[in-house]
């Protein structure tokens, strides 16, 4: 007997609609439970404080950014939809992880330099913590994003 392709799950995501709320939710949501179900396990304290906080509120203001940018009033850029989706999410992701490495290396090496804040140890968690979880983000929300547009004739 010939095996046949499911297309069911593929036209089940492509009629559901984008919705950014959902994104942002599951964004902070998903990484809060797993890094801090991985902290309590290992017995890792700020690996858990550092999953509700820097992690998944990382994760939660890029999903929101990343999905009203690609949203872009309803109206998508047509380069968005025509780019191909793995160059457009390495594109976004370099981007979005690049700005958070920089907004991490200034909160971790700039601020305590340079203000009465003390270089306290989850400042240095900011280094990984920011770009990770907005790459991560970032990749989900632009896969997802794009999985229910349909590219634009040329």
């Amino acid at each position: 007997m010939p095996t046949t392709k499911d297309r069911t799950s593929r036209n089940r995501a492509a009629s559901r609609p984008f919705a950014l709320w959902r994104e942002v939710l599951t964004a902070y949501a998903a990484p809060a439970l797993m890094a801090g179900t991985a902290g309590v396990v290992t017995g890792q304290q700020n690996l858990a404080v550092a999953a509700c906080t820097s992690i998944a509120g990382t994760s939660a203001v890029v999903a929101f950014l990343v999905g009203t940018w690609l949203r872009h009033g309803g109206q998508p850029r047509r380069w968005t939809t025509t780019t191909p989706r793995l160059a457009l999410t390495a594109a976004l992701v370099i981007t979005t992880a690049g700005a958070a490495a920089l907004l991490g290396w200034f909160a971790a090496q700039w601020l305590p330099a340079h203000t009465t804040i003390p270089a306290i140890p989850w400042l240095e968690r900011l280094r990984i913590d920011l770009p990770l979880s907005a790459a991560l983000a970032t990749t989900i929300v632009t896969l997802r994003w794009r999985s229910t547009t349909t590219a634009s004739p040329t």
